[in-house]
């Protein structure tokens, strides 16, 4: 009997010990969000068109130059004017591989008639022409114009957007005019962008999609609740996804700075959003700093952008009640 307890205490202290020096490190919150089926190819869903890489010379910018590409979905006609829908970071999301994958939501969104028939665009950050183009490693705050163009509260990015960007595509796409019927997003300095573009230019834009938007004082983002707050209510639908491990600015010392606090931050952007009476919708998660979170319920932002897209009741309309199919090229 004690040579039986003996052999079963070095049991329980082996159990107890080992695995605390062989077990792996504890996973990061990114691992709890994944892309849902809305994120991918659906089958029987018909494909949009993702056009270009074009280049778009910048005069707010002198010497610097965007590229962009276009997404057409199937369902684009012509002769009907489409939604707009503007991503900044573009290669970001729009790789294939990536937390996001946009075009493949709008694919199966606006096959469901979920959301309206949308042309979207993925525009990458400014450069000169020996700079590099934004990767997936790099979207280039170190090697191109993304930090000035995205983080500075004037109105010079919102020139490249409407006075560059704009007539480029309508010149070649029937884009809405009103103003409810474009939306403009981004992740991290890309969402801050699209809010100034939006803050900036209410008459073109009045929907932002921002993922842990960098709402903080890397430029002076962290002014923006005091002006919400004081400036006159314009017309934009925000939503605001952010996690509670983003950065949140405490050094191994103890050293603090709130205004470089993005969940702080970003909770004073939705505090003076929904004091000043705006349309806001948040979900604040649990993941760091990137898009794996924001990426998960991207179909879900984008429901709750879009829900004002004009819906028949009627029970005898039976296109409303059919899927999207894509529009047949006129013969020749």
């Amino acid at each position: 009997m004690p040579y039986r307890i003996f052999r079963l205490s070095l049991a329980s202290i082996a159990f107890a010990v080992i695995p605390a020096f062989s077990q792996p490190e504890p996973p990061g919150p990114s691992v709890h969000y994944h892309l849902g089926p809305d994120s991918l190819p659906e089958d029987g869903v018909p494909k949009g068109e993702i056009r270009g890489p074009y280049t778009l010379p910048s005069e707010a910018y002198p010497g610097t130059e965007h590229t962009y590409w276009v997404y057409v979905p199937a369902q684009y006609d012509p002769s009907k004017a489409a939604s707009l829908m503007i991503f900044n970071d573009g290669q970001a999301f729009m790789n294939p591989l990536g937390d996001i994958r946009a075009y493949n939501v709008m694919d199966n969104l606006i096959y469901r008639r979920e959301i309206p028939v949308m042309i979207g665009v993925f525009i990458n950050p400014g450069r000169t022409p020996e700079q590099p183009e934004p990767n997936s490693k790099e979207w280039g705050d170190k090697t191109t114009n993304r930090p000035t163009e995205y983080n500075t509260l004037d109105d010079k990015y919102a020139r490249v957007v409407v006075n560059e960007l704009m007539p480029a595509l309508n010149k070649s796409y029937n884009i809405s005019r009103d103003p409810n019927d474009r939306g403009i997003g981004g992740a991290s300095s890309g969402a801050i962008a699209a809010f100034t573009v939006a803050w900036q230019r209410p008459d073109e834009f009045h929907k932002v999609l921002s993922i842990v938007g960098s709402f903080t004082n890397i430029r002076g983002g962290n002014a923006y609740p005091d002006l919400i707050l004081k400036s006159e209510k314009k017309p934009i639908r925000i939503f605001l996804q952010d996690g509670r491990n983003d950065n949140r600015s405490l050094k191994p010392d103890g050293a603090y700075d709130q205004s470089r606090d993005w969940f702080y931050q970003n909770n004073r952007m939705l505090k003076a959003f929904t004091e000043k009476g705006y349309e806001v919708n948040y979900v604040f998660g649990m993941d760091q700093h990137g898009s794996k979170m924001g990426g998960a319920i991207l179909p879900e932002m984008m429901h709750w952008l879009w829900r004002d897209q004009p819906v028949s009741t009627d029970p005898h309309d039976t296109v409303e009640r059919s899927y999207r199919e894509a529009v047949k090229a006129p013969a020749h």
